[in-house]
């Protein structure tokens, strides 16, 4: 698996638009994340390029404009989030999570019949 880069909560905010749509100018993604936020043009221009230098981003120029493409799919994110939660809050250990959630969580009978099959296939 390649290296997937962290990225905070608002770099994420731009993963999403650019995972969304892309390529995208800079101008496009601020557009896009106007209505989401209160951050200025230069706030996301600035998280725009840190993603660049994780190289979660990629660009291209054309003429003076620059297009940006995620690198990294939200699969790929979203899979390297989950391990680092499960390292830095349960040591790496899948089953103490799973008992707290199951025991501080609602879960309608559709949910604990969705988690028997997915657990009766693991089994196989």
């Amino acid at each position: 698996m390649k290296n997937i880069p962290q990225i905070s909560d608002a770099e994420w905010e731009v993963m999403k638009v650019l995972w969304a749509k892309s390529p995208m100018s800079s101008s496009e993604v601020v557009v896009m994340l106007e209505g989401k936020s209160n951050w200025k043009a230069k706030t996301i221009k600035t998280l725009i390029s840190r993603l660049v230098q994780k190289k979660a981003v990629g660009f291209k120029e054309e003429g003076r404009t620059y297009h940006y493409y995620p690198i990294v799919t939200q699969e790929e994110c979203s899979k390297a989030e989950s391990q680092s939660f499960l390292k830095r809050i349960y040591g790496g250990a899948l089953q103490p999570m799973f008992v707290h959630f199951l025991q501080e969580e609602k879960l309608s009978q559709k949910d604990i019949e969705e988690l028997k099959n997915i657990l009766e296939e693991k089994t196989k």
